[in-house]
């Protein structure tokens, strides 16, 4: 059996091993929820019937346990027999990490449970890497090379969000961003994929061991390198930079723009909501399993509550107390220019709706770093506003990319 089959082989085993294993979780969780909501209804009805209404409950507790139970124990051995047996012939032999549609699905389960994947070892939880048509690149002179006959000497390294895989940036299906700064700038555009539910800070650092990889295998001489990061991607970028620098990587000396779009640096206010949320579910038995399905949700979205960029931000610490630990700062790199993109959904971004939603995932205030009691140092010159415009209108956008066009072509940073 060739590579190109054992990896189709895997993916698909594991995706169906792990779409019926969620299927008996939720059974259980169900059940959990059924079983209160019964506790609850039948010790109200022994208050007017006293003890005539334990063996109805009993029967009744009975029957439905065997009901989940069944439904749970089923799912669960078929995901264990479909892990080691399932296989769908193709032709082609291509993993659906390499397919469109296969790399979104993946990406999304990466967002959800992706640090999960990664601890059990699972084909899911896949690297760090730069791709190419939906292909992993190993950084070694020979395959980049090939990869880019045409490298040049300026870089510009394009990182996606959470649950996104590079494709995202081709949004409309217009040409990227990559493409066309290719073009007009003569810049090499590397696309990452990378696991999103990893923690920021373990994506940061591996991007930094794959550019400093790139560096030293590149074709040419490298010149310059600019990050541009949407969404959790500007995160990442900045960890990066951080954990270079402290290691002394030779790749972020050459870096002279780091520019986040739509990124949350002070935190998104969704999942500051799901983590207060799963605490005050987690008190009633009711919605307890509510609670614990939303406590799994991976490390990399619980590092949006505070845009927690560094390992001292998670490591030793309770991810679910209710007061989160204050967040590290993490100072810019001198001589580099950050810019950012912020956006509202209305024309202004002073209209309350506007205030309140920002760009429906991510608010001004953390768009541009700055609110009235965390500041991170970007200029107001190094910023643009998009309005009206959503979280994901930025990906692919004429004005973005007017403003990128200024931004990276200026030779040395502001």
């Amino acid at each position: 059996m060739t590579d190109p089959q054992i990896r189709r082989r895997s993916e698909v085993r594991a995706l169906a091993r792990l779409a019926l294993e969620e299927i008996g979780a939720a059974a259980t969780g169900i059940g959990s929820i059924h079983r209160a909501i019964s506790d609850r209804v039948f010790a109200g009805i022994r208050l007017g019937v006293g003890s005539h209404a334990v063996p109805a409950k009993l029967l009744h507790d009975e029957i439905s346990g065997a009901a989940y139970t069944l439904v749970a124990d089923t799912a669960r051995l078929g995901g264990s027999l479909a892990g080691r047996f399932l296989d769908l012939p193709s032709s082609e032999n291509v993993a659906p990490s390499q397919t469109r549609r296969g790399a979104q699905a993946i990406a999304a389960i990466q967002g959800l449970i992706g640090d999960i994947l990664e601890s059990e070892g699972s084909p899911l939880a896949e690297p760090l890497s730069i791709r190419v048509n939906g292909v992993a690149l190993a950084p070694d002179a020979g395959t980049l090379a090939d990869a880019f006959p045409r490298a040049g000497g300026r870089i510009v390294v394009f990182l996606h969000g959470l649950v996104e895989t590079e494709d995202a940036w081709a949004l409309g299906r217009r040409p990227t961003y990559g493409e066309r700064l290719g073009t007009d700038l003569g810049y090499t555009a590397l696309q990452i994929r990378y696991n999103s539910g990893r923690h920021i800070s373990d994506n940061g650092r591996s991007l930094s061991e794959l550019l400093d990889a790139v560096t030293e295998h590149w074709p040419v001489q490298v010149e310059s390198i600019a990050l541009v990061g949407h969404s959790m991607g500007g995160l990442v970028a900045r960890s990066a930079c951080r954990i270079a620098f402290l290691d002394d990587r030779p790749w972020v000396r050459q870096v002279q723009h780091v520019v986040s779009l739509g990124s949350p640096h002070l935190g998104a206010p969704l999942e500051q909501a799901v983590h207060y949320a799963s605490a005050g579910l987690a008190a009633l038995p009711e919605t307890r399993a509510i609670s614990g399905l939303l406590r799994r949700r991976s490390a990399g979205i619980r590092d949006l509550n505070q845009g927690s960029l560094v390992d001292e931000d998670w490591r030793d610490r309770d991810p679910d107390a209710l007061r989160a630990a204050a967040c590290s700062e993490v100072p810019l790199l001198d001589g580099v220019t950050y810019c950012f993109v912020s956006a509202t959904i209305t024309r202004s971004p002073r209209h309350p709706l506007g205030r309140l939603l920002g760009d429906g995932m991510v608010l001004v205030p953390s768009a541009s770093g700055r609110n009235r009691t965390r500041m991170i140092g970007f200029r107001d010159e190094d910023g643009m506003h998009l309005a009206p415009a959503n979280h994901f209108t930025m990906l692919n956008h004429e004005s973005v990319y007017e403003k990128l066009l200024e931004w990276l072509g200026t030779p040395e940073a502001g």
